[in-house]
């Protein structure tokens, strides 16, 4: 028998394998409330949309109830499973995943600079189209949810706009305090969700068992078969029991791939696949007539309760997405993509927990106009299927460079399987084409006006940088110059912040040239993003020491990192730079630009860049630096 001595440690101390479990299973617990929010709230219209919509319903019979309930078992088993939770989520960049992740592989896959450009446009497009997404799934999940109201007392069917909309103006009203707070109870609100669908459907279920048969395909084909092209048309509808699967990838980032796997076979997929069941279940039962399946599966007193957490749930899954397009906006400006907004960090613990204000009231407004405009979630739901269908088309075919670039698969083991990925894809895209009349325009337009402001950013930075090259002084010359000069230094630091680390900044000249001074130090200062999510601080500078009180600094941050300057500075004591932060200037350059020059850029984009430069943020904000430390130099530029 042992003693008490030897059983004490084992009954205080939890093994590593005990915390390791625990912690997987907090990390399970925050990607339900933030990974699934979008596709856990699609029973609130995929099923209605599909037999009771205005596209393509379908009259309720056994054979279509079995045939769509198999459609949708193996669109969740084919695009979820298979390809996002399977293959997708193994692409990641140092951890993180995204369009934006994806497009940044490319330039490791080395598959020639055509497939490189290719990517890009593709992956530009897609962070446009997921902008799209960001607009509606606030819009179309809330409206879906204050919709049972109507199931409550159909008296009340005007009042469900205008609940939507003072929902949604709270819900991004709140946005500014940041999410910190209550993010930690969103993983037991959407536990409490999906057990609430899992078992609204399984007592449906256990009435009417014989829809478990839609777990054959062949009932899939069947409805194909029968109904031809029609039947086709319905997966326009269909496509949106997967909305949410490129939150999978593009928040892998903050749980990792094995706490959202276990999630979703855990919890999300019984729960979804038992809801929908149930809806089949309760269509079989009752026949035509049912307006809204879902809150039919809560009779009576149990309605109450279950509006309220859908509505919650709802809230939590555009939540998401509005902090998903924060992220994407951070990360589009961090690669030269997008003009510098105003970044405001909500925690002083968590580097993901950003606002930005621009972004915030966009999708506020896009939110609201989209809800008065359409007035349905049956009607947004047209235009969710084209957002959710491109974006899935574009992952698929970036997938493939890093298949073949990155992993080194041959040919045909990677053309095959993403053939087969878009295969589904494109079948569901083209299914969707129909509705662009009907409201599927807006992702559409969404996507091409980020995608030319984007591209038309990007190309008139490398314009600016061109030209900056070819009058940047090498500091060699112009240190020697200056050892020879009686140029008059002052006490202080004077930090010159440039984009090219090897010449001598614009601004520093024009400085020079003005006042006839310098400072006793001068540390040259440039930033440069690379194509990964972090760069470590250990790693994130280097400084070298010029000669003559100058002093290079060359700084790297990952495109999920916000640089912030004064920290960066003080941090350079241990590389042998002493710098007195009280007694630092910062000197920018300001450039107004003239569309009358000679540039490559259409007449139109240098407008358009020169309208975004004037309207972007300063570096002031942008950087973290002292306002009241900070010199600004202007000059003009035909461009």
């Amino acid at each position: 028998m042992s003693s008490p001595s030897t059983l004490a440690p084992a009954a205080t101390a939890p093994t590593a394998e005990v915390l390791h479990q625990s912690g997987l299973t907090a990390m399970s617990l925050g990607a339900l409330g933030v990974v699934y929010g979008d596709i856990g709230t699609s029973p609130l219209y995929a099923m209605k949309e599909c037999f009771a919509g205005e596209h393509h319903a379908l009259a309720v019979t056994h054979a279509n109830v079995l045939g769509v309930l198999s459609l949708v078992v193996w669109s969740l088993v084919l695009v979820i499973v298979l390809k996002y939770i399977s293959f997708i989520l193994r692409a990641d960049n140092r951890g993180e995943g995204g369009v934006l992740a994806l497009v940044a592989l490319q330039s490791r896959a080395h598959r020639g600079p055509t497939w490189t450009k290719v990517c890009v446009i593709l992956g530009l497009f897609g962070a446009g189209l997921l902008y799209g997404d960001g607009a509606i799934t606030p819009a179309i999940s809330i409206l879906g949810a204050v919709e049972g109201v109507k199931e409550v007392t159909p008296s009340l069917g005007a009042a469900v706009v205008p609940i939507t909309v003072c929902i949604l103006i709270g819900l991004f009203a709140v946005q500014r305090f940041g999410t910190a707070k209550i993010g930690t109870v969103f993983g037991w609100v959407m536990l409490a969700w999906f057990a609430a669908i899992a078992v609204a459907g399984l007592a449906a279920v256990t009435r009417h068992p014989s829809v478990v048969q839609a777990i054959s395909p062949h009932h899939a084909v069947r409805f194909f078969i029968d109904h031809g092209v029609a039947g086709f048309l319905l997966l326009g509808s269909v496509v949106l029991v997967v909305t949410g699967g490129e939150a999978l990838y593009a928040d892998m980032g903050h749980f990792g791939r094995t706490p959202i796997r276990r999630a979703w076979y855990a919890v999300v997929m019984p729960a979804l696949l038992l809801n929908y069941f149930g809806q089949g279940a309760l269509l079989l039962e009752r026949g035509g007539g049912v307006a809204n399946p879902f809150y039919a599966l809560a009779p009576g007193p149990w309605l109450y309760p279950m509006l309220v957490i859908a509505t919650l749930a709802a809230i939590i899954a555009s939540q998401a997405l509005i902090s998903g397009a924060f992220s994407l906006t951070r990360g589009a400006i961090q690669l030269g993509y997008f003009p510098r907004v105003r970044i405001v960090h909500t925690s002083g613990e968590t580097e993901g927990q950003i606002y930005i204000p621009e972004v915030n009231w966009f999708l506020m407004i896009a939110c609201v106009a989209l809800v008065v405009g359409f007035k349905s979630s049956g009607n947004l739901a047209a235009a969710y299927g084209i957002a959710v269908t491109g974006t899935m088309a574009i992952t698929s075919v970036l997938f493939f460079g890093v298949a073949r670039g990155v992993w080194g698969w041959s040919r045909l083991s990677a053309g095959g399987l993403v053939f087969g990925f878009l295969t589904v894809d494109l079948a569901f895209l083209t299914a969707n084409v129909p509705k662009i009349g009907h409201g599927g325009w807006f992702p559409l337009v969404a996507g091409t006006v980020v995608f030319i402001i984007m591209t038309s950013w990007r190309r008139g930075r490398m314009e600016l940088a061109e030209l900056f090259a070819t009058s940047t002084l090498p500091i060699e010359m112009f240190l020697a110059d200056l050892s020879t000069s009686d140029l008059h230094r002052v006490p202080g630091t004077a930090v010159f912040m440039t984009s090219n680390a090897d010449g001598v900044p614009p601004v520093l000249l024009h400085h020079v040239k003005h006042t006839k001074m310098l400072h006793e130090q001068v540390v040259l200062l440039s930033i440069s993003t690379d194509e990964v999510p972090t760069v470590p601080i250990t790693k994130n500078f280097e400084v070298e020491e010029l000669g003559q009180g100058f002093f290079r600094v060359k700084a790297r941050y990952g495109f999920m990192q916000s640089p912030q300057v004064p920290r960066l500075l003080a941090r350079c004591l241990a590389a042998g730079l002493f710098i007195d932060l009280d007694d630092t200037s910062y000197y920018l350059g300001r450039e107004t630009l003239l569309t009358t020059g000679r540039s490559r850029m259409p007449r139109w984009r240098k407008g358009l860049f020169a309208f975004l430069s004037r309207n972007s943020r300063p570096a002031t904000q942008f950087f973290g630096l002292p306002p009241n430390r900070v010199v600004e130099l202007g000059a003009q530029i035909q461009l």
